[in-house]
């Protein structure tokens, strides 16, 4: 079994940075492409940035282009999400998601989820 812990949210102002990690445990890491994903209350789940296995393959959603980063490290299990430039719109409830099937934009196809971490941007 695969399991996700993120952390490093919590309360920014807006135009600062943050940076989130998320653990996995187990030994197979390194197989699983790994999304970040984001829920704002009424909202639904938006994609926010996607790593491959090997690192060497990433996309993110339009709202994030140029200010967010993802990237791993397979040997620490961890994959991160480096968020620069924040704005109030960025607040959500912000999900690591993985799976061992081609990285994608549904939340759907995505097998292993965490608990999440919120991410308050707000002067």
């Amino acid at each position: 079994q695969v399991q996700l812990v993120e952390s490093g949210g919590g309360l920014v102002q807006p135009g600062g940075s943050l940076r989130l990690s998320c653990a996995a445990s187990g030994r197979t890491f390194s197989n699983l492409n790994v999304g970040w994903f984001r829920q704002a209350p009424g909202k639904e789940r938006e994609f926010v940035a996607a790593i491959n296995w090997s690192g060497g393959s990433t996309n993110y959603g339009d709202s994030v282009k140029g200010r967010f980063t993802i990237s791993r490290d397979n040997a620490k299990n961890t994959v991160y999400l480096q968020m620069n430039s924040l704005k109030p719109e960025d607040t959500a409830v912000y999900y690591c998601a993985a799976t061992y099937g081609s990285t994608c934009q549904r939340y759907q196809r995505y097998n292993y989820w965490g608990q999440g971490t919120q991410v308050t941007v707000s002067s």
